[in-house]
């Protein structure tokens, strides 16, 4: 990586500091060379936990999480750090997923972006939140719009 591109990244190739409750602080980004193009990012982050706010026990879930950037992308390793961050973290599963779309869209304002969280069963229940977002006043609010309403539909699961 050039400077020219590892500049203003401050974990990237430093020794890992994890942080023991939520910090969307340690989120980076970089500048996208295509922002003119629409293209998927997508990350899988198989080892998701979280803990449940009323009893305090350990959740776990895949969290997926596609994107089409704008003119800023996240950095992968800032963004392993942020989902590691929610280990200790006490939250209901839909908060969870809110929170990190939440999170993405005011970092990286990307056009298009979607977090799904693949929670495995507790109490013999899986719970599978879904929220989206799309740029308003582009055709990405109108595909968040058909994607928000397909999910629930969808058989992917």
């Amino acid at each position: 990586m050039s400077s020219r591109e590892n500049e203003g990244l401050q974990t990237l190739g430093r020794k890992t500091e994890y942080k023991m409750d939520y910090a969307p602080e340690v989120l980076e980004t970089f500048q996208n060379k295509h922002p003119e193009n629409d293209y998927w990012v997508q990350f899988n982050c198989p080892e998701f936990t979280s803990l449940c706010p009323i009893t305090g026990q350990p959740d776990f879930a895949e969290i997926k999480i596609l994107y089409i950037p704008g003119e800023r992308m996240v950095e992968s390793k800032s963004l392993k750090l942020y989902l590691f961050s929610f280990r200790n973290h006490g939250d209901f599963h839909e908060d969870c997923v809110n929170v990190i779309m939440k999170d993405l869209v005011k970092l990286m304002d990307p056009k298009y972006i979607e977090v799904i969280g693949l929670f495995t069963p507790r109490g013999g229940i899986s719970i599978y939140p879904y929220a989206n977002y799309g740029r308003p006043g582009t055709k990405y609010e109108k595909m968040a719009e058909q994607r928000l309403y397909s999910f629930g539909s969808s058989t992917f699961r």
